[in-house]
């Protein structure tokens, strides 16, 4: 494959709700650009971005996908993206490697709420957008519908650089208001075009639009301006000048409409592509931080130092690990070594692949701004920098979206128990949205993700590609006992009945600790009442029965202990005996004590639009939430409340469902609060009918 230097590279990223064309229209790109010899479809399961088999079976895509092409001496490195929320934040993640985005948007459903999501990511990174309106053939499509669906959304200056020729099954081509053409595709699917006059019934409404392009670009740019009311028009080198500028900095974004299925407008884009995005060297250093800690800038330069960052890894049970990376500045080449700063650790990089979907291609060289891949780093993770030996600079990464529905995951074979472990660690290190995790109190093997979907592609994926059956149930929640008394307890074993027998008497008082600690035990013994050598007995004895709960088989924390008083034998006494002793005086203290049951209580961050706030407001209010606060966030409303951990479980969907997809929301760990007594004994019953199951 051939080398291509840094200014004839662009890094593009295709981004909108699912369903609206994404991977349809990379196939198309793909196919003009004579990169793949036959254009598939999504439906028929054989595109080259959509390669995993769950994606062919949901008809979707659930992870990015990258191909590139070549067009007109430039390569196009494309990012096909997920639309679907429980896979939108792949999106996110591999934001930080595209210089640009080709936002698709349908003529039949409009903008969708993740197109307004991804949308709002581009803008936030500042890339360069062109939209493409697609679906134009759909007999449902309306071009003047949809642009004015984007104006009102996005609030973006938009340019339109073409002008459909008909609607739905009518739609023949396009007027390209930048060489002042008509273009009418063959209805073939190979993407020949027949280059025409401008339609009379279409001549004056492309006239004015094309004086919108030239005042516009005019107007960004204080010496096209002058040649602008100089000539009443821009030449074409300085129109074209002035658009990349434009577009590059964000202050237009040009609309094109097609149809990605039916290979019309395919070309256009390419070139839309290559004269108006910027390449590699056209962008913002990255930023990051030297070895002291102090932010450093790393710019695109050709000649410098290699640097590049891992932004995706791809698990494979047989081929081992693929990590995905973009280089910074200078270049990687293959059979070379270079240092992953992350960790601290040399790699040997061994053959670099360019990637088209799932088929590789061996490369000698990666140059500055290409996007390529490389097998079996073994320290390397998502996110990591790799650098030579001497560039200690740590380049920052996306924050991973915290994971929004948990399960606990079960292997129907006991034999697979340790497997499925490292299993999902594998899937995990491909998914950076995944989250494993053993609870240590519920013991339970724990998973979170996205959503539901994300959940089951995932269990899915386990079966695939590591041959593993498992469950998945809602996780057990992690109560705790405690106590808010003080009471003293008494407990004595005595078995004597011939030979040695086993004895021994403890006193105790148990109390709330007053530092907030999970346990404090004190030995108040005095003249010797229990010898010194069996008080471990008495606290071992102690621990295990908090560990093991005494109301609801849940750990008993926050209580202090007091040995104060007891009896020994000095044949039949033990440690063991101790032991036994001090659990049942434990456990007659702590009913004497008010016990009570205390909850994982979560502090939530929701964000929805205004109108949906006194529903969701009313919603938390029903799963036992307090609201700690309502207030403007942008153009939402950010609600902040403490919410009962059993309550929420299943909350993602709940959401979704109250404001129509476009509420989000994060939460973490708040505190332990007490349950309700009017519900703590359904949970003491539903412990134990668990226990004799």
């Amino acid at each position: 494959m051939t080398t291509f230097e840094p200014e004839k590279i662009r890094n593009v990223g295709i981004i909108s709700h699912s369903g609206a064309g994404k991977t349809s229209l990379a196939e198309s790109m793909l196919y003009d650009s004579k990169t793949v010899n036959r254009r598939g479809t999504v439906e028929e399961g054989n595109t080259v971005m959509d390669f995993d088999p769950e994606e062919i079976k949901r008809t979707m895509s659930i992870s990015t996908s990258i191909a590139s092409c070549e067009w007109k001496g430039h390569k196009i490195n494309i990012l096909d993206t997920p639309g679907d929320q429980n896979f939108v934040p792949d999106t996110l993640l591999c934001m930080d490697v595209m210089d640009a985005a080709l936002v698709i948007i349908s003529a039949v459903s409009g903008i969708k709420v993740q197109t307004e999501k991804v949308w709002s990511w581009a803008c936030d990174r500042k890339l360069a957008r062109v939209i493409f309106i697609n679906k134009m053939d759909n007999d449902r499509a309306s071009y003047e519908t949809t642009f004015g669906q984007i104006n009102a959304v996005f609030k973006q200056k938009t340019l339109k650089f073409t002008l459909p020729i008909g609607s739905g099954p009518g739609f023949t081509g396009v007027v390209d208001l930048l060489h002042m053409k008509a273009y009418i595709y063959e209805k073939d699917g190979e993407g020949s075009f027949k280059e025409e006059e401008i339609p009379d019934n279409l001549l004056k409404w492309a006239e004015k639009e094309r004086r919108e392009v030239v005042e516009s670009v005019a107007e960004t740019d204080e010496e096209l301006l002058g040649k602008y009311l100089e000539n009443n028009t821009l030449e074409k080198d300085d129109l074209f000048k002035g658009l990349r500028k434009a577009v590059i900095a964000g202050d237009v974004v040009p609309v094109l409409c097609g149809s990605a299925t039916q290979n019309i407008v395919i070309r256009k884009t390419l070139d839309t592509i290559i004269n108006f995005f910027p390449s590699p060297l056209d962008v913002s250093a990255r930023t990051g931080v030297d070895d002291k800690g102090v932010e450093v800038k790393v710019a695109p330069d050709p000649e410098g130092p290699a640097v590049a960052q891992v932004f995706k890894t791809i698990a494979d049970p047989y081929a081992g690990k693929l990590s995905l990376f973009r280089v910074y500045s200078g270049s990687v080449s293959s059979d070379s070594n270079l240092y992953n700063i992350s960790k601290g650790q040399k790699e040997h990089v061994g053959s670099l692949v360019s990637l088209q979907g799932k088929k590789q291609t061996q490369i000698e060289k990666a140059t500055l701004g290409d996007i390529v891949a490389v097998a079996k780093l073994k320290s390397v993770m998502t996110g990591d920098t790799l650098a030579d030996q001497k560039t200690k600079v740590v380049l920052n990464k996306t924050v991973v979206p915290v994971p929004v529905i948990s399960y606990a995951v079960e292997a129907k074979s006991k034999a697979d128990d340790e497997k499925i472990t490292t299993s999902l660690r594998r899937l995990e290190e491909e998914d950076p949205t995944l989250r494993v995790e053993m609870d240590k109190q519920t013991n339970e093997l724990i998973v979170s993700g996205m959503g539901q979907v994300h959940i089951e592609v995932t269990m899915h994926k386990l079966k695939e590609k590591f041959g593993l059956d498992v469950t998945i149930k809602p996780p057990r929640i992690a109560y705790k006992e405690t106590i808010r008394g003080k009471a003293k307890g008494h407990g004595r074993l005595k078995k004597q009945s011939g030979g040695r027998g086993q004895f021994a008497d403890c006193k105790i008082e148990l109390e709330p600790t007053d530092n907030g600690a999970e346990f404090e035990f004190v030995n108040a013994i005095v003249g010797g009442a229990i010898p010194r050598q069996f008080i471990p007995g008495v606290e071992k004895g102690v621990k295990e029965v908090m560990s093991a709960g005494v109301l609801a088989g849940y750990n008993v924390t926050n209580c202090k202990v007091t040995l104060y008083d007891g009896q020994f034998h000095d044949v039949d006494s033990s440690e063991l005996a101790f032991k036994i002793a001090a659990s049942m005086a434990f456990k007659e203290a702590f009913m004497q004590c008010s016990p009570v049951l205390l909850e994982p209580v979560m502090e939530m961050e929701i964000v929805a639009p205004g109108e949906c706030v006194g529903d969701v407001v009313s919603d938390l209010n029903k799963r036992r939430g307090r609201v700690l606060g309502v207030g403007a966030m942008g153009g939402q409303q950010r609600v902040k409340a403490r919410v009962p951990m059993s309550e929420i479980l299943s909350y993602a969907p709940d959401l979704r469902s109250i404001t129509g997809g476009r509420g989000q929301f994060t939460m973490h760990f708040a505190a332990y609060e007490d349950v309700p007594p009017h519900l703590t004994q359904k949970i003491i019953d539903e412990s134990k009918n668990s226990d004799s199951e």
